[in-house]
């Protein structure tokens, strides 16, 4: 009957099962099972025992073959990667702290693979649409993102994502930190923190503070000052930083906080008046300017980051490689000087550090959109 076994003596083996165990985990495997088959041999109904093993062979070879499937294909695809072009999706508009960062790396990480890079902006829903495309995109090494802090806060401040922010995603290398410079409207009668903080308090729920957005760091970091010394200012929230700004130019609001490259040329024009960082020290794109624990808010260092995404299950020989080109890139002297320059640390971190980070940044905003009841609009 066709798929049954006719015996060999010499062997002690099924004919017809030779030439089918040729994987190289199951030599000992048939070595062990010999004597058992010569003793096999010598009872009644031996080919129907010998039968029944050359089937349990075979299917203990199919189990093994199948089960290793997943793992050849994924190994298979990591040795051929990169074959195609390669996008990155930045889930913010273009020319802002997400979109600098993720072109710069870009162009740094296409020289490296030999592929093309293409930065694809898909801005909407505080970074959730252009996140979300990443979270559904196949675990194949062509599609990544780069995220900023405002990622992690979306975990608590919005209660209908679809996606979960810790397991649907591979984190694979925070490129950079970037602390918070905080400015005021030129004609604002406060020149430093310890004025604003007074002339808040005589003047409670009348000053106002702009952000680019519900839930960003800008926006979080005011509500983390708010609750530490104590002061009322109303929350104006915008569609960007630029737009924000603009407001804060035409004095349409007070103060706001932002990245320092974001206030770099007004500072400089005297156009905004800056009153501090939210750095360990101070920036040297900045150095005049104060840190807040200089001026009497100790221990006050935040800011924003941006990291480098994929899909959750992408292969790790490829994470591994992103990930090392990634600090290959912001360690390189003229990128690290141009980062420096618009007040960036540079970081390239591993994909273990990173989803270690993402983590605790998930906790720690998640506990300040809680304790302000922030709520998304």
């Amino acid at each position: 009957m066709e798929g049954e076994c006719e015996t060999v003596d010499r062997l002690a083996l099924p004919r017809a099962c030779i030439g089918r165990t040729s994987s190289p985990n199951l030599g000992s495997s048939v070595a062990s099972r010999r004597l058992s088959l010569r003793e096999r041999l010598n009872n009644k109904g031996r080919g129907i025992s010998v039968q029944r093993t050359c089937r349990a062979i075979l299917a203990s070879v199919a189990i093994a073959v199948l089960t290793s499937a997943p793992a050849l294909s994924q190994t298979s695809s990591s040795q051929t990667w990169p074959d195609r072009t390669i996008r990155m999706i930045v889930p913010y508009s273009g020319g802002g702290y997400t979109d600098i960062t993720a072109r710069a790396i870009s162009a740094k990480l296409s020289a490296a693979l030999g592929q093309t890079i293409v930065v694809e902006n898909r801005p909407g829903a505080n970074s959730v649409i252009g996140a979300d495309a990443v979270a559904k995109a196949a675990p194949d090494g062509y599609t990544f993102g780069t995220v900023i802090a405002g990622h992690a806060v979306n975990a608590t401040l919005n209660p209908k994502l679809p996606f979960d922010v810790v397991k649907d995603f591979t984190y694979v290398s925070l490129v950079n930190v970037a602390p918070l410079m905080l400015v005021a409207r030129k004609d604002l009668p406060i020149n430093n923190i310890q004025e604003l903080i007074a002339y808040a308090k005589a003047n409670p729920g009348k000053l106002s503070f702009a952000s680019s957005g519900i839930g960003a760091a800008a926006h979080l970091t005011m509500e983390l000052l708010k609750a530490r010394v104590g002061i009322d200012l109303q929350h104006i929230p915008y569609r960007g930083t630029q737009p924000a700004l603009t407001d804060l130019l035409g004095g349409r609001v007070d103060v706001m906080f932002d990245t320092v490259s974001a206030f770099a040329e007004h500072v400089a024009a005297g156009t905004v008046k800056p009153l501090a960082v939210t750095a360990k020290a101070r920036v040297p794109v900045s150095p005049n300017v104060p840190t807040m624990g200089e001026q009497g808010v100790p221990d006050f260092v935040t800011g924003t980051w941006a990291g480098i995404i994929a899909p959750a299950n992408m292969p790790k020989p490829i994470v591994d490689r992103i990930a090392a080109e990634t600090k290959k890139a912001v360690n390189d002297p003229t990128l690290k000087a141009d980062f420096e320059r618009l007040g960036y640390e540079v970081v390239g971190s591993s994909p273990e550090e990173f989803t270690i980070f993402l983590k605790d940044e998930v906790a720690r905003w998640g506990s300040v959109v809680k304790s302000a009841n922030i709520k998304m609009e």
